[in-house]
């Protein structure tokens, strides 16, 4: 007896101790919660002061501007749950407003475990007496209440061609849950140049909204540049959003009922107003840019021969409207050829606006021996951070050309001049043309009886058994409905791989034509309708045909790449792999598939 009462009392110790541990791993909290936020001034407010270890010390506010009806009364409850323990104890108030507007409960205070902890004032607004005080709020009231589109917009005052950004959040209270949306109406941005940014994963957060706090996730984001001064107005985003609701019933395992509603929500219209950039400054030949940019004008090189070809680049990289504004152009002298030029861009846009760089390649062919000049190039833009112009300037560049017929002008021609040969005219410039024709008659032989005569009463006959032979192959080749079926097949299998290429940078398009390229060369390779198709059925037949298992598990992951590839973010280097491991598949399974 004294044994096992000695391990009761071990066993009892240890229980003490893991729960006590467990205890302390607790984080400690300590919140006030009410009823309701808003209500009439003759209804009746519920506030609990919770905490989820025992405390001592309690201190309550002093509830100004509220009669205290009934409390404090205090609960106390605990349970365990997975091996886990829960603590929870309140003290509670009944209050009732004194008069209308809108006030502040302030701070309890607790001492737990040697520490003050004090809870977050709360607002409460009180309004006119209802006519039901008593009624409980309904569940889309509540749903209401706690529910909240919001639409952040970065900067409301910006000017012509400045990037906005707009971040579209859904405010969602602690007290309620989101199961589900799905957009209404989305906003036209009517005057602006709009790009939506792609949100790969939203991430629920911990936040405020009107000093309470809330979760939110990001819906949408989205960059403006205002393309109109004056005051724009953003439409607003609308939702249909499903919310679950909390109600006071349970289920027969003690868990909370909730009620399902659909609410819509919107964000509201907002109005944006646009400052026009200053004329006060404005340089000559300013083309709209805004932002912040670096600028060049680069040659390829600067020595070649006469008919020979060089690339002068002029570049624009930075931060602003890269895509809203036109480039300098290139001034060189007559005597040089220039074609008209190749534009390049690299640019990206991200929430705070778009980067990157632009360029337009000018192909420049000299055509004589000697030396010319590329002229400094100006190229200006507004700053809105700095609120001023900037003008920058290229270098000067003098391209030597050093071999090649010599043209009688100066060594180094200017851009400005315009350069003229005249054309020198001797008295044996018409020395070609045939003053004395010597004509003679044509000859008047009779055409019947004659070799031409013979050969077109003759010729149809000889070509009879050859159109004969034509016919015979050509209605052989009609009735290979197979054969023709896998001849067309090769044919589009081609086109559209041509096609995927043509379109390496457009997600969409590249993979809706490599994914009927891939199944056009299945029809033809494995005979089989496109309504057979499963990867299945693709792996056996390819198999049973002697495509080895690496061929085979290649050309299954491009079908699966080029399903999941429309809703995934990807990039031109997976596109050109993508494409490369098309080709190279095909090549193997025709070498080693046999018909």
């Amino acid at each position: 007896m004294d044994l096992i009462h000695k391990m009761k009392k071990y066993f009892l110790y240890i229980l003490l101790i893991i729960s006590s541990l467990g205890y302390a791993q607790d984080e400690i909290k300590f919140e006030a919660k009410v009823s309701k936020e808003k209500l009439g001034l003759n209804e009746r407010l519920r506030i609990d002061f919770e905490m989820n270890k025992d405390g001592d010390n309690f201190i309550p506010p002093s509830f100004e501007n509220f009669r205290v009806l009934m409390g404090p009364s205090q609960s106390v409850s605990q349970s365990w749950i997975n091996g886990k323990r829960s603590f929870s104890k309140t003290y509670s108030y009944i209050l009732s407003p004194k008069s209308r507007g809108t006030f502040t409960i302030k701070q309890a205070v607790i001492e737990i475990d040697g520490n003050t902890y004090k809870t977050v004032p709360i607002t409460i607004e009180v309004t006119a007496a209802v006519d039901n005080p008593n009624a409980p709020k309904g569940v889309d009231d509540i749903a209401d209440e706690n529910l909240h589109l919001v639409a952040e917009i970065s900067n409301p005052n910006p000017y012509l061609n400045e990037a906005v950004s707009i971040l579209y959040k859904l405010y969602v209270s602690p007290k309620i849950s989101v199961s589900d949306y799905r957009p209404i109406d989305n906003p036209k941005y009517n005057n602006f140049w709009s790009q939506d940014i792609n949100i790969n994963r939203r991430k629920v957060e911990q936040g405020t909204y009107k000093g309470k706090p809330y979760r939110f996730v990001v819906l949408k984001k989205v960059v403006l540049y205002p393309q109109k001064t004056g005051a724009l107005e953003i439409e607003p985003l609308t939702l249909d959003v499903t919310v679950d609701v909390p109600t006071n019933k349970q289920d027969i395992f003690g868990g909370r009922v909730y009620k399902q509603t659909h609410k819509t929500i919107a964000a509201g219209s907002r109005t944006i107003r646009v400052k026009p950039l200053p004329e006060n400054g404005k340089p000559e030949g300013f083309t709209g840019a805004v932002g912040n940019f670096d600028f060049n004008v680069i040659p390829s090189k600067t020595d070649l021969k006469a008919g020979e070809s060089l690339q002068s680049k002029i570049e624009i990289s930075g931060k602003g409207n890269l895509k809203l504004f036109d480039l300098p152009k290139l001034k060189l002298p007559n005597s040089v050829e220039v074609y008209d030029p190749e534009f390049k861009s690299n640019v990206s846009t991200s929430i705070s606006g778009m980067q990157g760089k632009v360029a337009d390649n000018y192909t420049v062919v000299p055509q004589y021996k000697g030396k010319f000049q590329i002229p400094a190039i100006s190229f200006s833009f507004f700053d809105p951070k700095l609120e001023k112009y900037v003008t920058l300037t290229s270098q000067e560049h003098i391209i030597n050309v050093y071999e090649g017929p010599t043209n009688n002008n100066e060594d180094v021609a200017d851009s400005d001049q315009i350069q003229k040969q005249a054309v020198a005219g001797t008295d044996s410039s018409f020395k070609f043309l045939k003053l004395n024709p010597d004509l003679q008659p044509v000859d008047s032989t009779a055409f019947f009886g004659s070799t031409a005569f013979y050969i077109l009463l003759f010729g149809p006959l000889f070509f009879i058994p050859l159109f004969i032979v034509i016919g015979k192959k050509k209605k052989a080749l009609e009735a290979d409905i197979e054969g023709n079926k896998r001849r067309k097949a090769n044919r589009l299998a081609k086109k559209y791989l041509s096609e995927a290429k043509k379109n390496l940078g457009h997600k969409e398009a590249f993979y809706e034509a490599m994914e009927r390229a891939l199944h056009n060369y299945l029809k033809a390779k494995l005979k089989i309708e496109t309504s057979d198709f499963s990867k299945e059925k693709i792996t056996q037949l390819l198999t049973s045909k002697g495509a080895d298992s690496t061929s085979v598990t290649s050309f299954i992951a491009l079908l699966n790449s080029c399903e999941l590839a429309r809703y995934t973010p990807t990039s031109n280097v997976t596109m050109q792999l993508d494409y490369d491991k098309a080709a190279n598949t095909i090549s193997q399974i025709d070498k080693q598939v046999k018909v």
